[in-house]
């Protein structure tokens, strides 16, 4: 059992690529959806008497799919895939980077504790915060750039260097593409839960089951990814506020920090106006996490199996090795050690 356990194991780095396949093949498929929750999260009043309008193309969006058809309307159906490749890029670099160190500092824990069994939920969601703490120090600028390209209109849309360029110019230099990094590590707290919800549904519905099959996988990670949604779903909105331009109504002048975004929002559209774009949100998550888990549970079986390929191929070698050598000693011969 212990030989069993070892290669059920997966390295750091197998999970971290299993996990950005995952997202990206997920974030892919939804990415439309990315799109409309990220424009009804930016959109505001320009006073408490008016409609909400987006700083993209200027329209009130009432719905998701009020949002699509007026997108589709004013940029064809390439305006639903704005940001496509930085947001690919920005998803493959954070996934790989909050697995790679999830696994890391899980695996640390265990053995500085030297526990043989699963970690408490308090623990769990510790491991993921911190975990998704390092992955933001080094992937926020592309969501940054990202959330430029989804929210300004078709024409002032650039690439990703020269849009990274432009916050550069005109915001706070370099650090501008750092700009919600407070936001962010607050935010840690969403994949902590997702991920903590995660392991503990997966212990209780299904203990001792290694590999899930795709449908259960894909089921535990909608649930996981809706409660954590739920319960951030102010600071996603505060966040995208600071990552993006500022609205007319403050001419030009940016948030510093997220508790300005949620004030102004809550003066102008009241508590409920930190829920705006839940729906697709929420429809985004639930998609995205469980096509994610379901594939990162196909990935990592395949790595497992791989693995275990590999191992049963260098056995056999090193067995027949074995069998020469002691075919040539048993015969008086000399044995060629190389």
């Amino acid at each position: 059992m212990a030989g069993q356990s070892k290669l059920e194991k997966l390295p750091p780095w197998g999970s971290a690529v299993a996990g950005s396949a995952g997202a990206v093949l997920a974030n892919a498929l939804v990415y439309p959806l990315d799109i409309v929750k990220t424009r009804l999260q930016v959109q505001v009043k320009r006073n408490p008497s008016s409609l909400d309008t987006n700083p993209a193309d200027d329209e009130h969006y009432s719905s998701t799919i009020d949002a699509i058809s007026k997108i589709v309307k004013a940029d064809g159906l390439s305006g639903l895939y704005a940001g496509l490749p930085g947001s690919l890029l920005g998803v493959a670099s954070t996934n790989f980077a909050y697995f790679y160190w999830y696994t890391v500092v899980r695996t640390l824990y265990l053995q500085y504790r030297a526990l043989n069994t699963p970690p408490g939920t308090a623990a769990e969601l510790s491991l993921g915060a911190v975990a998704g703490a390092i992955a933001q120090l080094f992937t926020i600028p592309v969501a940054v750039v990202t959330t430029r390209q989804q929210t300004v209109s078709k024409h002032e849309r650039k690439g990703l260097i020269a849009t990274g360029q432009e916050v550069v110019d005109s915001e706070d230099g370099w650090t501008g593409l750092w700009r919600g990094l407070k936001a962010s590590l607050v935010l840690v707290v969403n994949p902590a839960i997702t991920y903590g919800a995660y392991q503990r549904l997966k212990e209780n519905l299904f203990p001792g089951k290694t590999n899930l099959k795709p449908w259960e996988a894909f089921a535990l990670g909608a649930m996981s990814k809706a409660l954590a949604t739920i319960a951030t779903q102010p600071l996603i909105v505060a966040k995208v506020g600071l990552q993006s331009k500022p609205p007319p109504a403050r001419n030009g002048k940016p948030f510093k920090t997220f508790g300005e975004v949620m004030a102004y929002i809550v003066e102008h559209e009241g508590p409920l106006g930190l829920f705006k774009g839940i729906g697709p949100q929420i429809l985004k998550g639930l998609l995205v996490q469980g096509f994610l888990m379901m594939t990162k549970e196909r990935i990592e079986l395949i790595f497992i199996l791989l693995f275990r390929y590999f191992r049963q191929v260098r056995a056999e070698k090193l067995q027949k090795l074995a069998d020469y050598a002691a075919e040539k000693a048993g015969k008086g011969g000399p044995v060629l050690v190389k």
